[in-house]
């Protein structure tokens, strides 16, 4: 046993209200607690109901370093079961995605489940007669995992205990809605494929930097800073190409995003851009903007293009983008090393900009081709190995620290401020200790 396993009280001193011990970003032992825990009990994001549209279809994803598998199932609904076959326990399902018709078929012995996860078949089950198999947990199938589906967005919690859907994210599941809802209809569904992104750091440090907005102005000065400096002397009337529209926000001042505004609620969740962000002055489509008065009626229209939100944080697995219509996966893989998908989303009834702008800002800023994302990982390297020098074993988070955010289910600060990581940490030392003294 090593220094935090079992004991909480070693764990509740690794976090202050001002900082953080590097144990929390550096420590093996740490990291296989948290997926024990935080990634058992939280709610974490798995799938959208549009990537299985028809009945059998499936994506198969991790929920922390726990394979699971979202299927349709024939009644309708959408299912997340383990992705594990009850006998000896082979991943039932080895691609991202397809589907398996009525039922998965284990690909050892072929013993077969329906879409439920209820087992189906068994081959030669005359050999299980005396063997009092109706009692046994391999009779029970694949183990289903608690799931909730919010506007087309499928959550899961692992553990059996734990906050209930609502409770867990409540007011900040209003960008999910902003979101959704720019569509004339209320429809999207993912589109485009997704692109995943290697890091070399612990997950953490890529969940804070979404809500970071100390960082843009010395990371990205010379990616966004070069694209600022090309667009530099161009008429005030002349039309932005698409990548730099989206590209020189990242290049504002500090002022910028200080005003921008963050807002943070309980459970570790956030986002910034409460006032207006780096979306904001995107080119309109008239038409577009005709579709949406019609649909929503002149007051909800202009609330929902009027609210343009940079990162929305539902803590600890995704991060959406709902004015551009892009989300962000985590994907933890050791103490050290991290997957990022990024996907983007097809606005129902939407002009076809709308599809091209979000997968062109993915690929310029949230792929392994980005010249802005490699800035971000390169700092994000840059930390993991630096935390290994002695001298000052603490992460400072003090900035614009305030005497009432620690018991704060849902306040808004300035943008500047380090609160939404202060939050996050709070969020982490609870479910790290739920249930202990």
């Amino acid at each position: 046993m090593g220094r935090y396993r079992g004991n909480p009280a070693a764990i509740r001193a690794l976090v202050r209200d001002d900082a953080v011990h590097r144990d929390v970003y550096v420590d093996p032992e740490i990291f296989a607690l948290e997926m024990e825990t935080l990634w058992r009990r939280a709610w974490i994001y798995v799938g959208h109901e549009s990537q299985v549209p028809q009945a059998g279809d499936f994506y198969a994803c991790t929920i922390g370093t726990e394979p699971v598998v979202m299927v349709r199932h024939t009644d309708g609904s959408v299912r997340v079961l383990r992705n594990r076959c009850a006998h000896k326990g082979a991943k039932l399902v080895n691609a991202t995605s397809g589907s398996v018709g009525r039922f998965f078929r284990c690909p050892y012995h072929a013993w077969s489940y329906r879409t439920d996860g209820s087992l189906a078949a068994v081959p030669l089950a005359e050999g299980y007669d005396r063997a009092r198999f109706e009692g046994c947990e391999a009779a029970r199938g694949m183990a289903p995992v608690t799931a909730e589906t919010y506007r087309g967005f499928v959550f899961a919690r692992l553990a059996d205990d734990g906050p209930g859907f609502g409770d867990y994210f409540g007011g900040s599941l209003s960008s999910i809605d902003y979101m959704v809802d720019r569509s004339p209809s209320g429809t999207m569904m993912v589109a485009g494929g997704v692109l995943r992104y290697l890091h070399d750091c612990n997950w953490k440090m890529f969940v804070e930097n979404l809500n970071d907005t100390m960082h843009p102005m010395a990371a990205h000065a010379s990616s966004a800073g070069t694209a600022k400096r090309l667009w530099a002397g161009q008429p005030a009337d002349a039309v932005k190409p698409m990548a730099i529209e989206q590209l020189v926000p990242f290049a504002e001042g500090y002022d910028f995003f200080d005003r921008m505004g963050v807002r943070v609620f309980a459970n570790g969740h956030s986002y910034s851009g409460v006032h207006f962000s780096i979306h904001s002055s995107y080119a309109a489509v008239p038409e577009y903007e005709a579709a949406m008065l019609a649909a929503h009626g002149a007051a909800r229209a202009k609330d929902i293009l009027g609210t343009v939100r940079h990162n929305t944080v539902y803590y600890p697995s995704l991060t959406i983008k709902g004015a551009i219509q892009t989300i962000r996966v985590v994907r933890p893989i050791a103490a050290d090393r991290t997957l990022i998908e990024s996907w983007s989303f097809r606005l129902a009834d939407a002009p076809p900009v709308f599809f091209r702008r979000n997968v062109t800002y993915n690929r310029l800023i949230n792929s392994p081709m980005s010249v802005v994302g490699h800035d971000d990982q390169t700092c994000y390297r840059l930390m993991q190995e630096g935390l290994a020098a002695g001298g000052n074993e603490w992460v400072n988070l003090q900035r614009d620290l305030r005497d009432d955010e620690a018991g704060a289910s849902d306040l808004t600060v300035n943008g500047t401020s380090e609160i939404s990581m202060r939050n996050q940490f709070r969020a982490w030392v609870s479910h790290m200790t739920a249930g202990a003294p």
